[in-house]
């Protein structure tokens, strides 16, 4: 167990910082993806005039597909590493946004989605668990986060840039919002090489020299990083004492057949990680929130804003509102801790998400008469945002990203990242069917639901690892220790 004199609680090991931003530059890319379509899809649908259904399709394709990329992320990343796992995954996102600029027909826009999706899937499963692994225990939050901030910032840009192009004309305008993230895709291509490889995954691979050299310049004292080491050594059955630079791995110490012993014959503990894990993913997006992400101007057009740019301009506030939501809760979650941040979270989500239901449902009887209701419902949909985005939102991808023991992590990251695409892919590409069958009020009263039985999973299946090294949390996930967190 890492030693907490060691290091100053509250100083955060710059190199290590600067690796974990530059790791989440991807998510501002994914990010700004999500945001542009919310706006883009008004001219796409105008311009190729397709029907609801299609521009669900559009909407949520993306997300299927990134499904797949976040399953190959896994092993992908456990056979060539963390970093050039980013590498693919900024390489593939940037063929997906030509395409997407280029778009002269539907299928063809289509299929630059499905391509962008993928790379996305490389993306969201592969930057927490290199930010994790990248991070002493008492940062790990505050790191694994960033690549939530990185969303957040991409969503905004994405809406800024919605209102920005929206005076373009029809046919430029969307393919620039669409087109204009393959730069920024280049550079990070180029700029990821000079990034080091995590040492947990150096281990792994018998690369104990390489390994901490790199820990020397992540931890903030010589002792911090020796005691690092020595814990990863003894995670991988390595003895602590070997001095080595490099040393040969059984197979059965690195990937080979965790896939069976994770979902076939897992130990007690690691079940309970797994359905944490999985779970917590599946919450994230089942409560609703793509449908506000992608759905905002036809929530605030049902709410009674009519005009095409003060729809947009409303969703900039959406975006906002995200932002800095994200950057409070990456100074909670070190300190407060996971567990209670989830809970503070979905108590806020299942408040707003039925004033929501309610207020909208009042402003869509009325025909958008009612002024109060119509303020009630941005307001709601704002605070609805807010909540998710200090709890919910940052913690889903700092929890499943440290609570899995090295062998495992890659893997059952990817099966997570996997059930978080499903479940936005299935949210995205059913919000307006379900608003025309039981009404856009009784859609988020759906919503509200879920999120209560979100609260019940938090407060009987997520204990609280903050403080923990990644060592350690096998250990956490007990029942004696779980019931000692749930009653604190």
């Amino acid at each position: 167990m890492e030693n907490d004199s060691i290091e100053n609680p509250t100083k955060v090991n710059k190199y290590a910082a600067a690796c974990a931003i530059v790791a989440s530059m991807i998510s501002i890319i994914f990010g700004y993806d999500t945001g542009v379509m919310s706006g883009a899809m008004i001219f796409v649908k105008k311009e190729f005039h397709i029907n609801d259904h299609k521009t669900e399709v559009l909407a949520g394709i993306l997300n299927l597909c990134a499904l797949i990329g976040s399953l190959c992320a896994g092993r992908t990343s456990d056979i060539i590493g963390r970093r050039n796992t980013i590498v693919i995954a900024s390489v593939i996102f940037l063929l997906g946004s030509v395409i997407m600029g280029y778009g002269p027909n539907y299928p063809v826009l289509l299929f630059g989605r499905c391509v962008a999706g993928v790379g996305v899937g490389f993306a969201l499963m592969i930057a927490p668990v290199y930010s994790a692994e990248i991070s002493s225990p008492k940062s790990r939050g505050f790191l694994t986060s960033l690549p939530e901030i990185g969303i957040s910032t991409g969503i905004l840009l994405g809406y800024l840039s919605n209102y920005i192009f929206s005076r373009l004309p029809l046919h430029l305008g969307w393919r620039i919002m669409l087109g204009i993230a393959a730069l920024p895709s280049l550079l990070l291509a180029v700029g990821i090489l000079k990034m080091p490889e995590t040492p947990r995954w150096l281990v792994m691979k018998g690369r104990l020299g390489e390994a901490k050299k790199i820990l020397y310049k992540v931890s903030n004292t010589p002792e911090e990083a020796e005691i690092r080491f020595r814990d990863i050594k003894e995670a991988m059955g390595i003895d602590v004492n070997c001095d080595e630079d490099v040393v040969q791995i059984h197979e059965s110490k690195q990937s080979h057949g965790v896939w069976k012993e994770l979902l076939l014959r897992p130990t007690p503990a690691l079940r309970w990680i797994l359905i944490a894990g999985v779970g917590i993913h599946f919450f994230e997006h089942a409560t609703g929130i793509e449908a506000v992400i992608l759905y905002s101007h036809k929530i605030f057009a049902k709410a009674g804003v009519h005009d095409t740019r003060k729809q947009i301009l409303a969703t900039v506030g959406v975006g906002l509102t995200k932002f800095t939501a994200i950057v409070i809760s990456t100074f909670l979650v070190d300190k407060v801790g996971r567990r209670k941040l989830l809970l503070f979270s979905v108590i806020g989500m299942i408040c707003t998400l039925a004033g929501l239901g309610t207020f909208l449902t009042l402003a869509e009887h009325s025909g958008g008469k009612l002024i109060w209701a119509l303020v009630l419902s941005i307001i709601t949909t704002y605070a609805y945002v807010g909540f998710f985005n200090v709890g919910l939102a940052p913690v889903t991808w700092v929890y499943s990203a440290e609570i899995y023991p090295l062998r495992y992590r890659a893997l059952g990251n990817g099966i997570g990242v996997a059930v978080n695409r499903l479940m936005n892919a299935t949210v995205s590409m059913t919000f307006l069917t379900m608003s025309n069958a039981i009404t856009i009020g009784g859609t988020f009263f759906l919503f509200c639901g879920v999120s209560v039985v979100a609260l019940l999973f938090v407060i009987f299946f997520c204990p609280e690892t903050k403080g923990r090294s990644l060592e350690e949390m096998e250990s956490i996930f007990t029942r004696r220790k779980h019931v000692e967190d749930t009653i604190k």
